[in-house]
């Protein structure tokens, strides 16, 4: 296993991470067996960045990693999230919640969820335009002197939200999606600024949601409660443009004997060598398959065919929805 590191005492996190949200929510049909059977493999193989939230499910995706972890703590470093409420009557739908009382709230919750005493990385998962991000980051900046968190992180911040944030406390890990299909962060400045000042970018979603690995081909594959049947990107004309470009990028993985989605982390991983790819999977075979896309970097030459083949803006579509949207960069 390869390793980055975070925060000042430069700790070590795999440099690939496990996203679990997948396993108990969102992507069709759980299977804990299989799931706990995942982050063992993970765990055996060197990767000990686990990365959860209170919104999935919400609650059961931490209970899930909270039981995989039980005998297996000194392994896992494991990050969580608050600041997602999702509305019970309707799963499409999101608030945010940034006030001091409910950030402490949500970290007990958390803790007796996923069985620990100190939870390694707290991120704010979404940013609450009704609280401003220095009392929610103060309230989180308590946590970590009482012991309940070791790291600050934020999701999907813009960079203005960053450095406020980063004026009351440390924040060690932006999180925020990244792919040859989704490049917001760059034009941001959003990646330079964590490089220049020590915070670890976890590029979530660096597999597209599962597009870029090639194995959703239409829109009937995504099972009925598939959150993804609601995005833009997968949707009619834009999921047609989308599959052209992808098979384009296959060739090109292809003829470097990787796959779709060993090439896609591959992607990041040589565009970004500081960065941590945050994939999701259920499946040890795709834990597996997409561990070896730490053995390989792109050239020079496969880079800029990439960048011919798609460039910025090449897919179609917005990432979440125009209501969803609004929740991001904040």
């Amino acid at each position: 296993m390869k390793f980055q590191h975070i925060g000042e005492e430069r700790v070590p996190v795999s440099a690939l991470a496990l996203g679990c949200m997948g396993m108990t929510d969102l992507y069709g049909v759980r299977n804990d067996k299989e799931s706990i059977a995942t982050i063992h493999a993970a765990l055996d193989a060197g990767v000990n960045f686990l990365d959860t939230s209170d919104m999935y499910g919400p609650h059961t995706n931490e209970v899930l990693v909270g039981d995989a972890i039980s005998s297996r703590r000194e392994d896992a470093f494991v990050a969580t999230k608050f600041g997602i409420v999702r509305d019970p009557d309707d799963p499409q739908k999101r608030g945010t919640c940034g006030r001091p009382d409910y950030v402490k709230w949500s970290c007990e919750g958390s803790l007796q969820r996923l069985g620990i005493e100190t939870i390694d990385l707290y991120y704010q998962h979404r940013i609450d335009p009704n609280v401003p991000v220095e009392e929610t980051v103060g309230a989180m900046k308590e946590l970590v002197a009482e012991g309940k968190v070791r790291f600050l992180g934020l999701s999907e911040a813009s960079l203005e939200t960053i450095k406020r944030s980063q004026a009351v406390h440390p924040i060690a890990s932006l999180q925020t999606e990244y792919s040859i299909w989704s490049r917001d962060a760059e034009d941001a400045g959003v990646i330079d600024y964590c490089r220049a000042n020590g915070i670890l970018f976890v590029s979530c979603s660096p597999l597209g949601r599962g597009f870029l690995t090639g194995q959703v081909t239409k829109f009937e594959d995504l099972a009925e409660d598939d959150y993804r049947r609601h995005s833009p990107r997968f949707q009619g004309e834009n999921f047609q443009k989308n599959l052209e470009v992808l098979d384009r990028l296959r060739e090109i993985a292809s003829g470097r004997g990787m796959t779709p989605a060993q090439f896609a982390l591959a992607w990041v991983m040589t565009k970004e060598p500081l960065m941590v790819p945050l994939f999701g999977t259920k499946k040890v075979k795709y834990l597996q398959e997409n561990l070896r896309a730490l053995e390989f970097t792109l050239t020079a030459e496969e880079m800029a065919q990439i960048e011919e083949v798609a460039p910025e803006g090449a897919f179609a579509g917005t990432r979440y929805t125009q209501e969803l949207m609004k929740l991001v960069n904040a």
